[in-house]
């Protein structure tokens, strides 16, 4: 993990976002998007990693993080990072790789895996068993 004042900002940030939340196997959610930040390798991606999911997840906005003092670039990276349900999840991965933006791009290479990641889970259900088969499509969408 890189500690800059503007990462320890994102830490705060991404916890309070997500300090109630769980995820499917009943952990603390931010485990999650701290699992992503630390395999980051400079500032804008460790902020945009530990932020990927407030703006989809949480009832922080975009103007939130912009009035937080987050840069355009964290700020671009975490819009194209935040699924809306209205888009079929496929063009939304597809949107991310066409966008040039390298850093959302490893950001949700690295989600998929870790959402990927069986050994996390308690156990799978039917729903799982199809968000995994998404996961593994929507990651050789990526990296093709």
């Amino acid at each position: 993990m890189i500690y800059t004042s503007m990462t320890k900002k994102a830490m705060k940030t991404a916890y309070e976002a997500h300090k109630d939340q769980l995820d499917k196997s009943g952990l603390p959610y931010i485990y999650h998007p701290i699992h992503l930040a630390e395999q980051m390798e400079n500032e804008l991606a460790v902020c945009a990693a530990l932020l990927h999911d407030v703006v989809e997840d949480t009832s922080v906005t975009v103007e939130d993080l912009k009035s937080e003092g987050f840069s355009e670039k964290v700020i671009e990276a975490v819009q194209l990072l935040t699924h809306d349900d209205a888009v079929d999840y496929m063009d939304y991965v597809k949107k991310i790789k066409d966008s040039g933006n390298a850093v959302a791009k490893e950001i949700k290479v690295a989600d998929l895996k870790h959402n990927s990641d069986i050994t996390r889970l308690e156990s799978i259900n039917e729903k799982m068993a199809d968000n995994l088969e998404k996961y593994k499509r929507a990651l050789e969408l990526l990296l093709s």
